[in-house]
């Protein structure tokens, strides 16, 4: 697989989740974003108003975080949370299910969190993407987390938040696309820290990378053009 460094940004969620990110770290991340041309640039909510007005004047989204990274919170803040974001200028939300609801079985409630969230989301035009946290997961709750995603009426399912026990995994990509379908829409994120990387990802059937080293993956699918 060989994709151009402009192709290849845009697959590209630039990410600055970590809890130390200062004012100044996120300005770089901005200014990045800016540079190669990413997807979005993705942040914890308490940014997103800084994101959004230092991506003025391009097509690169804001993107947040909604129930980060445990998703334990309740469904009203998850909603108030994500209508918050959006009108800080949000364009993408990245919720965390429920977990342990999906872990009990209760997949009505993993459902119901997720349409509300969707709901509001869509409300104003922008695109949710579901976190179900795969190396929590045994296969065949990944399956179901992911076929529950769909139900729920989000727009991708995201494979890791990254600040867990392990991140994005190309065999659960692959079962994430069975899950799915041929359309719908899939993020791995987490651990994706090389070029070839990337595009196990790509190839297993990622629409979307969440990645920290962009910078460093890009520079080298550069150097391929």
């Amino acid at each position: 697989m060989k994709l151009t460094q402009a192709q290849l940004a845009k697959y590209m969620d630039h990410t600055m989740l970590k809890p130390e990110a200062t004012a100044a770290m996120i300005d770089k991340t901005i200014e990045e974003a800016r540079k190669y041309n990413t997807a979005s640039v993705c942040i914890n909510p308490y940014w997103v108003k800084r994101v959004h007005d230092g991506l003025e004047g391009t097509d690169v989204n804001t993107c947040t975080v909604i129930g980060f990274p445990l998703g334990a919170t309740s469904t009203a803040s998850k909603v108030f949370e994500t209508k918050q974001a959006i009108a800080d200028g949000a364009d993408e939300i990245d919720m965390v299910i429920n977990i342990g609801e999906l872990k009990g079985g209760n997949d009505q409630a993993v459902e119901d969190d997720i349409r509300a969230v969707a709901e509001a989301t869509h409300e104003k035009g922008k695109l949710l993407k579901v976190i179900i946290e795969n190396c929590l997961l045994t296969d065949e709750e990944k399956t179901r987390a992911s076929k529950l995603t769909v139900k729920g009426g989000a727009d991708f399912v995201k494979t890791s938040t990254g600040f867990s026990t392990s991140g994005a995994k190309a065999e659960d990509v692959k079962l994430m696309r069975e899950a799915v379908g041929p359309d719908f829409k899939i993020k791995a994120a987490g651990g994706i820290h090389s070029l070839q990387e990337a595009y196990d990802m790509i190839e297993a059937g990622a629409n979307r990378l969440g990645v920290s080293a962009s910078v460093k993956i890009l520079e080298e699918a550069a150097q391929q053009d």
